[in-house]
């Protein structure tokens, strides 16, 4: 059994143990110490990172009380070594956890409802809740949530007795029965958990719920806490101060900005669109008879364009119509019909003299690499 020194200090940030075991596993080694700071991966947190001599711990993994560290190169039993966490890391960890821990304990005892999930990830800390919350919900509980943080409550982490863990009332998402490890934090939270801790409420700093959305019948919460918010806020900080100086508007006057940019493309697309059916309508119109096959290419069409052509051109030609649309260097889209075969039939015949792909029946369409100078040749002379 490896000793775990982080329940006996959540800050310690460097320590001495001994190698007990080295095993080679793919091209890392799994080295296992007498005792260790490194907390595992385990409760929704992942684990630390940092170093055991020069060698990187990637990873952190619990195996039947083993704690197995990630390791870079291998160490020889009985070496004593000296462990470094990454406190940047871990201390965000535990910001992040211990700020959840304030968040559920607060949604449970105000509504009852009770969290099924928890996730620290790179992107954030995730918490899903069994019962729908409202807006005006979770603006309260995250009002409420850095009240409890501004009164530097102290958060208490132990190994109650038997007797005295019967006599507890905590949250838990788990069956627990023995070496049962509860958080309080004050009268706001009491919780079973493994993981590392701030010692007061006031380490954690800004608690901020990001997002919400309904997830399996529940709520499924995004949120984060102290360095980690405050990055996140620097981010949208400086993604709104470069929207502003786009739009000329004030930072609280972004989103009105955006939403007269979003009409007045709205109106532009618009105004396109009606452009776009008259240019049409001209280019149609100007498609003459003829008694051969008709081509035609335009770099501006689209396959609703190309099929609007060619289903008013086989009515003006007694061959096939083809239309088509790209260039020499990207290639072109092709629609192909005729009012007087089945030109589907004929699919592949087109396609491998132009080099193609595509299909369909009455019409055929698809896509050519051929050049506009040898598809000419081609459609001109088609029988």
């Amino acid at each position: 059994m490896t000793e775990k020194l982080y329940y006996k200090d959540a800050y310690l940030k460097e320590f001495t143990a001994t190698v007990v075991s080295c095993i080679r596993t793919d091209n890392l080694y799994e080295t296992e110490l007498d005792m260790t700071a490194f907390f595992p991966e385990g409760g929704g947190q992942s684990s630390d990172t940092g170093y055991i001599d020069d060698s990187f711990v990637s990873d952190v993994r619990e195996k039947d009380g083993k704690i197995i560290h990630l390791t870079d190169r291998a160490f020889d039993y009985g070496t004593v070594v000296c462990g470094k966490i990454n406190w940047d890391r871990r201390f965000r960890n535990m910001q992040n956890h211990s700020g959840e821990h304030i968040v559920s304990g607060l949604i449970h005892s105000s509504f009852g409802y009770n969290n099924v999930g928890f996730h620290i990830g790179s992107n954030g800390v995730t918490v899903d809740i069994d019962h729908e919350l409202s807006e005006e919900d979770i603006r309260m509980i995250e009002t409420e949530a850095n009240t409890v943080v501004v009164s530097n409550t102290p958060v208490v982490a132990e190994f109650p007795t038997d007797d005295e863990l019967e006599k507890m009332s905590y949250r838990s998402k788990l069956e627990l029965t023995e070496n049962v490890r509860i958080v309080t934090i004050g009268e706001y939270d009491t919780c079973a958990c493994c993981a590392p801790h701030v010692s007061r409420t006031g380490e954690i700093g800004l608690i901020k719920i990001l997002d919400t959305e309904r997830y399996k019948g529940g709520t499924r919460i995004q949120m984060l806490c102290g360095f980690d918010a405050l990055e996140d806020y620097n981010t949208r900080y400086r993604n709104t101060a470069e929207i502003s100086a786009l739009l000329s508007a004030k930072q609280p006057e972004v989103s009105e900005a955006v939403k007269r940019l979003a009409a007045e493309l709205n109106e532009e697309k618009r105004l396109k669109t009606e452009i776009k059916k008259e240019l049409m309508a001209l280019k149609l119109q100007g498609l003459k008879e003829r008694d051969g096959n008709m081509c035609v290419f335009d770099d501006k069409c689209d396959m609703n364009d190309l099929r609007a052509i060619v289903n008013e051109g086989i009515k003006k030609c007694k061959g096939i119509c083809a239309a088509f649309s790209g260039s020499d260097k990207s290639g072109y889209k092709y629609v192909i019909a005729s009012s007087s075969e089945n030109i589907g039939k004929r699919a592949s015949e087109i396609n491998k003299a132009l080099d193609g792909r595509g299909g369909g029946s009455a019409m055929i369409q698809g896509s050519v690499s051929a050049s506009r100078d040898r598809i000419e040749s081609y459609i001109t002379a088609f029988e």
